[in-house]
């Protein structure tokens, strides 16, 4: 091999270490966003309020580490020419974690700002649902990093996000139906209802990403 090519190449591994790097870290702050999520949703149904705020305090500063983080590798991206095809790929996948996210954020701040009156019939459900939803989370991530070092090991892992969310699903309509035979004004009744979405809608938004991974990872396998 050529002396340049030599050095190109090693500029190509050091470019994909570089990103590997950065996108564990990224993958690390999804995963630990979830238990953080699960957490204190368990926190909330048990009214430990500040153990709650602290939590979401934290998922508020994953959010932001994990926006810097997607930011510095997409212009890393950009800048470097010697990147792989498939580069839109990696962005978007990028951008719909982050969404995951900034959703698990969004959630979990809703309970803070209305701090719905939870009957305590209601935890139980509530803290399993919210488990499913973490474990689809989980999954994805694991989904994500398997793209970057083992395509045989994604689909694998997409199977088990579909079935957490799945999972999620039976045990939200579980939970609607709970509470609205609960006897509590419609009112009370419609507000613990779209808690109970928030917290399975955080599936569907990790289904929604394995969806666009899949079709990523059969035009690697192409």
């Amino acid at each position: 091999m050529q002396k340049g090519a030599k050095v190109k190449m090693a500029i190509i591994l050091k470019t994909t270490k570089v990103i590997e790097a950065q996108l564990d870290q990224f993958l690390d702050i999804l995963g630990d966003t979830a238990l953080l999520y699960q957490k204190g949703i368990e926190d909330f149904m048990f009214e430990r309020f500040e153990q709650f705020e602290d939590r979401l305090a934290q998922i508020r500063e994953n959010e932001h580490k994990a926006d810097d983080l997607r930011v510095h590798i997409e212009r890393f991206l950009y800048e470097h020419t010697l990147i792989p095809e498939n580069r839109g790929d990696v962005l978007a996948i990028l951008e719909n974690t982050d969404e995951v996210i900034d959703n698990i954020k969004d959630s979990i701040l809703q309970f803070s700002i209305e701090m719905p009156q939870i009957p305590h019939e209601l935890d139980d459900l509530f803290v399993q649902t919210a488990k499913a939803s973490v474990e689809s989370v989980e999954n994805l991530a694991m989904a994500v990093r398997s793209f970057f070092r083992d395509l045989s090991a994604v689909n694998n892992y997409i199977h088990k996000v579909y079935f957490f969310e799945r999972e999620a699903d039976q045990l939200g309509e579980k939970l609607r139906r709970l509470i609205f035979s609960l006897g509590i004004d419609l009112a009370h009744k419609n507000q613990l209802k779209n808690f109970g979405i928030h917290v399975e809608k955080i599936s569907d938004y990790a289904q929604a990403v394995c969806d666009r991974l899949a079709i990523y990872t059969i035009k690697r396998q192409l």
